[in-house]
Formats: C-alpha cells, sequence, structure tokens
C-alpha cells in the first residue's frame, strides 16, 4: 500500500518528478563521463611516459641525477647494455650520452639537454623517427648532425638544414663546443621536452665529452611490465653499483597521480551527488509542505509515522531508481563510443602539451566503477529523503488538516 501511494504521489505533479529525474539523469552522466575521460587522460598520460619518455626502468650511475655531471658516466655500461639486449624479458634496450649545456644560433641561444643516442637502439625505446615531422633521422653516415624539437627551432630562429652550436664541459670541467647540423625537426605531445632536447648520435657527442665506451643513462622496454619489479630487484643485485630505477621512481609525479587517482574521483563523484541530494531535499520538501492537509489527513485516520517516513522516502528513492539506470547507461554508450573513436581536443593542443598530455583522449571507466556510482546514488538518495520525511511526521494531525 505505501509504495502505491509513493508511486501515485511520484505523477502527481509530472512537470516537477520529471525536473528531478532530468537532473538526476544529467548529473550521472556528465559525473561518469567526466570520470572516464580523467582515467582515460591519466592512463595516456602514463603510457606515453613510459612508451616515449622515461621507459620502464633506467640505469645511471649514483651521483648523476643529483649532479647532472659528465664524469659520472657508467663504467660497465657497455656490458649491461649487451645483457639487456640478451635478456628475454627486455623488449628493446638503449644507451645515452648526456650533458647539459647551450645551444646556439646565429640568431639566439638557450639551455637545452644535449643527448647522444644510438638511433637504431633509440628508435626500438621511445619511436623518435616517427615524431620526425621535418627532415629525416639519423644514418650510418651522418656526423655532427642533430635532430631538435620545434619548439626549440622556432625560439632559437632556425630550421632544416641550419647550423648551430653546441657549449658544455667535458669531464674535465673544459669548456667544449661543436657546430652540428639539423637534420630533423621533431613535434611531441609534450611541449618541455620539444623545447628541451636536444639529440645527437652518442659517438659524436661522446668524443667531446672524452667519454668513449661509456654511457650516462641506459633505458629499456619490457615485453610485460608486470615482471617490472622482479626484473629491476633482479638487476640491482647483479649490478649492485648503478643506480636502476623504475618510471615510478624517475617520475613519481606520475605514480602519485595514478595511485591518488580514484581517491580523487570518489571526492569528485560525491560533490555531483551531494549538488544532486540538494536539488531532491528542495523538490520534495516543496512537495510535503504542498501536501500538509492530505499527510495530515492520513495520520488522522490511523497512518503511523513509520508508514508516513517510508512513503516519503520511497518518493525519492523511486526518482532516483528510475532515473539511474538511464543516466548510467547514457553514459555507458556515450564512453564506450568516445572510447573506440577518441575525442579530438586539438583545439586546446597547446594546453595540454604544456603538461605533458595528448590532444587525443580515449575516455575509458572500469565497470566496476558503475556498480560503485549505483552504491552511491543510493545512499544519497536515502539520506536526500531523511529531511522531508522527518518534516513530514512532525506535522500535527489537528493542525495540518486546517492547512489550506
Amino acid at each position: 500500500m505505501v509504495l502505491q501511494l509513493a508511486w501515485k504521489n511520484i505523477w502527481r505533479n509530472r512537470a516537477r518528478s520529471l525536473l528531478v529525474i532530468g537532473s538526476v539523469i544529467l548529473g550521472l552522466w556528465v559525473g561518469a563521463f567526466l570520470m572516464a575521460y580523467s582515467f582515460g587522460a591519466i592512463d595516456q598520460r602514463m603510457q606515453d611516459a613510459v612508451a616515449h619518455e622515461v621507459s620502464h626502468f633506467q640505469v645511471h650511475h649514483p651521483e648523476f641525477e643529483r649532479d647532472n655531471e659528465a664524469v659520472y658516466s657508467l663504467e660497465s655500461g657497455t656490458k649491461f647494455l649487451a645483457d639487456l639486449h640478451r635478456h628475454k624479458l627486455i623488449k628493446a634496450a638503449t644507451g645515452r650520452v648526456i650533458t647539459f649545456g647551450v645551444i646556439a644560433s646565429a640568431n639566439s641561444s638557450t639551455g637545452a639537454k644535449f643527448i647522444g643516442i644510438l638511433p637504431e637502439h633509440e628508435d626500438a625505446v621511445t619511436s623518435l623517427k616517427a615524431k620526425i615531422d621535418t627532415g629525416r633521422y639519423f644514418t650510418a653516415d651522418d656526423n655532427n648532425k642533430t635532430i631538435i624539437g620545434q619548439k626549440l627551432a622556432d625560439k632559437l630562429g632556425v630550421k632544416l638544414r641550419s647550423k648551430i652550436v653546441l657549449t658544455f664541459q667535458d669531464v674535465e670541467g673544459n669548456i667544449a663546443s661543436g657546430a652540428y647540423r639539423i637534420v630533423g625537426i621533431y613535434k611531441m605531445y609534450n611541449s618541455s621536452i620539444e623545447e628541451m632536447n636536444v639529440y645527437v648520435k652518442a659517438p659524436d657527442l661522446a668524443a667531446q665529452l672524452e667519454t668513449p665506451e661509456h654511457y650516462h643513462e641506459i633505458a629499456a622496454l619490457l615485453y610485460d611490465a608486470d615482471s617490472l619489479d622482479m626484473m629491476v630487484q633482479n638487476l640491482k643485485t647483479k649490478y649492485p653499483d648503478d643506480q636502476i630505477e623504475d618510471w615510478r621512481e624517475l617520475a613519481p609525479e606520475l605514480g602519485l597521480m595514478v595511485e591518488s587517482f580514484d581517491q580523487y574521483m570518489v571526492i569528485f563523484l560525491i560533490i555531483i551527488l551531494l549538488a544532486i541530494s540538494f536539488g531532491i531535499i528542495n523538490t520534495m520538501l516543496m512537495a510535503v509542505l504542498e501536501r500538509i492537509r492530505e499527510i495530515g489527513m492520513l495520520m488522522a485516520i490511523g497512518m503511523n509515522k513509520w508508514r508516513i517516513f517510508s512513503m516519503i522516502s520511497l518518493e525519492t528513492i523511486l526518482l532516483i531508481m528510475i532515473a539511474s539506470p538511464i543516466g548510467l547507461l547514457l553514459a555507458y554508450l556515450t564512453i564506450n563510443y568516445l572510447g573506440r573513436v577518441g575525442m579530438d581536443l586539438s583545439s586546446a593542443q597547446d594546453s595540454y602539451a604544456s603538461f605533458g598530455f595528448q590532444s587525443f583522449i580515449y575516455p575509458s571507466l572500469d565497470p566496476n566503477y558503475y556498480w560503485q556510482i549505483l552504491v552511491m546514488v543510493a545512499v544519497a538518495a536515502f539520506a536526500a529523503s531523511i529531511y522531508p520525511a522527518f518534516t513530514a511526521i512532525r506535522l500535527d494531525p489537528v493542525q495540518a488538516m486546517r492547512k489550506i
């Protein structure tokens, strides 16, 4: 009987009920989609960072990352790299010669990171060749050639085949410099890398640094990311004098972002549900105040307070039960479609690039989140029904029946 009364009461004012249902549908649709968009962006950022920036793990001299001085090279680097190339779990590995200095053109100069690479191995690890927008990748015959980012090229006022000068300190602390000609200009989703990293061939840079056969950095990708912890631990045991770090240590902000994102999303969803709940409370309270005489009459003919409370609560819960599946179904269909085709946000490419994100996002949401949302919505619906229902049972039947 109470359930039938609650259902009939919902549709006594269709416009108001449909407005509540519509607001809940819209809130859940938008909320779930924004969660999927955020998860998609974070997941893509993590994958990009591993695939194109830090790799699964890197190896350095223990002092190199602190001082970034050329003297801190890996004495066992050549053997270490050869071991990685033979390992069955390693998908690709490369060695790098690294130093920092000043890059100058005829028009301008700026600070930069100079990375001496092994072209074939580097491309296997970071897909650098595919990022070249103008010009070409290194060839076997290239000497004193360089590849720079488009943003850095714009900053220096240079173009393809322009000559630039790299100036830095060698292992003895002496100033060394070399002239290089630009053979390629790359573009990346991460503007800070595009503006900072300058690529040359490892033998060219090592000769000027006076570190032949030594690497400052070794980076590697695994076939299976689940074997990362075991791989790193084994390498630390075999090479105790080298510093071996996985991507979470190399980019702690990414690890923190991934670990804490679930909590952020729960807080985000609670904020949305609170906004919806206040709207429901306001609507149901209006419905109760409009039916004061009716509620007073029901109490006068013997309906107890518990049934009155249940009737008002059920009205709220039924509205939510109608809206929630529709809102989540719309969210699922939207997320599923955009997760396949992607979202092209190229109009804001510069903004995304400044934070290291691609402007093409694939939203994704784990199915478990839909159930979590349903549970949270059910709790929010019950909580939103308490105050209007409590207001109803506090009415005095005689006074309520006198209301016009």
